[in-house]
């Protein structure tokens, strides 16, 4: 989340900015079976967010990413402690060779990262909230390679072209702004951080969304390829590694380390369960065939987690275990009454049908 200069030399940035060596950075690793499961954590509530086409947003490459600028009548309306205002959008990225999230999920960099910044009106203006404990927000959601075009992204990528060197700006129409985050805003990762680029205030509440959002694979490629960086080369690799979480804890709203693995969802997303591939030649393996949405591999999540038993294979163990016992009853019964009718000195015929006796016989 780059909103102030420089951000190019990452290892350095300690040196002129202090909080950039602090212990609460990010992006961060989210290791699932290291999470704990929060009831406060309610789902997010997003208020205004469908913009009319009148509306018009400035759209800018400040050389280290491109930036929309948001109208503050974008609240996130509920799912944190405190009303927050949009401030902006922007995008992360890899390149061609490899993906470039700046989060990551057991080890897992995906395709891509979008983040929707937020500040505590509270706090008076938005250079104060960037100061003061909790002052910013950020929705992120992680952009992955799927079958076809994500139609609620194409606003922001074909005006991509218009904004191809730094400093260039151009406006773009208003539109639904909810579209580019995931459908399902009720699973999501919480922890305290950071800006992720220079000044590296430590002053974020960030909402990691579990979902990832799907994008075609030449969507991806315009991100990689279209826009040029402070030094005029392809503007590519635009994340930041992972920093150390230093006992910081990760909160989640759902049971994630029981979540099951590889299950396609509903918008088209995925649960982000699984290690990172090692190279930009493994995303055509995360599609599933028949689904429209990708799925990571699995392998390595059902190594750590042994099996994952879903409630229809519970109940259909429960069912099959209470027809074997209702049936060897019956069997038990009818042995029980063969033997009664049965008389001691003679020995049953086999293929013998027993009847009920007749009314003259129960008067014996």
């Amino acid at each position: 989340m780059c909103l102030s200069l420089p951000c190019t030399d990452k290892d350095e940035w300690q040196l002129e900015f202090p909080f950039c060596g602090g212990q609460k950075q990010s992006p961060i690793n989210i290791d699932t079976n290291s999470t704990i499961f929060s009831h406060e954590l309610q789902p997010i509530v997003l208020a205004g967010y469908s913009l009319d086409p009148s509306e018009q947003l400035s759209l800018m490459n400040n050389g280290h990413t491109v930036v929309l600028q948001l109208p503050g009548s974008l609240t996130i309306a509920s799912g944190y402690p405190q009303e927050y205002r949009a401030m902006q959008l922007h995008l992360h990225w890899g390149s061609p060779e490899g993906p470039g999230s700046e989060h990551t999920v057991d080890g897992r960099r995906y395709d891509g990262e979008i983040h929707m910044v937020y500040y505590n009106p509270s706090c008076g203006s938005i250079k104060e909230a960037m100061k003061q404990p909790g002052g910013l927000a950020v929705l992120a959601a992680f952009l992955q390679v799927g079958p076809e075009d994500n139609m609620h992204y194409q606003p922001l990528l074909e005006q991509l072209h218009k904004v191809q060197e730094e400093g260039k700006e151009t406006t773009v129409a208003g539109f639904n702004i909810e579209g580019l985050l995931p459908a399902n805003l009720g699973r999501y990762y919480r922890y305290s951080g950071s800006l992720t680029t220079p000044p590296c205030y430590q002053t974020v509440n960030w909402t990691v969304f579990n979902w990832t959002v799907l994008l075609s694979k030449e969507q991806i490629s315009l991100l990689e390829t279209t826009l040029q960086g402070d030094d005029d080369t392809d503007l590519q690799n635009n994340f930041r590694l992972t920093q150390r979480l230093h006992g910081r804890k990760v909160l989640a709203s759902f049971q994630a380390s029981l979540s099951p693995r590889k299950v396609p969802l509903p918008d088209g997303g995925v649960a982000p369960m699984t290690p990172a591939p090692d190279s930009a030649t493994e995303r055509s393996m995360d599609k599933v065939p028949g689904t429209g949405a990708g799925c990571p591999p699995c392998a390595d999540s059902e190594k750590r987690l042994g099996f994952a038993l879903q409630p229809a294979d519970v109940l259909a163990g429960l069912f099959g275990a209470l027809f074997a016992v209702t049936a060897l009853a019956f069997l038990i019964y009818i042995h029980r009454q063969r033997s009664q009718n049965r008389r001691p000195d003679s020995h049953p015929k086999p293929n013998i049908i027993y009847t009920a006796a007749t009314t003259d016989e129960n008067t014996v």
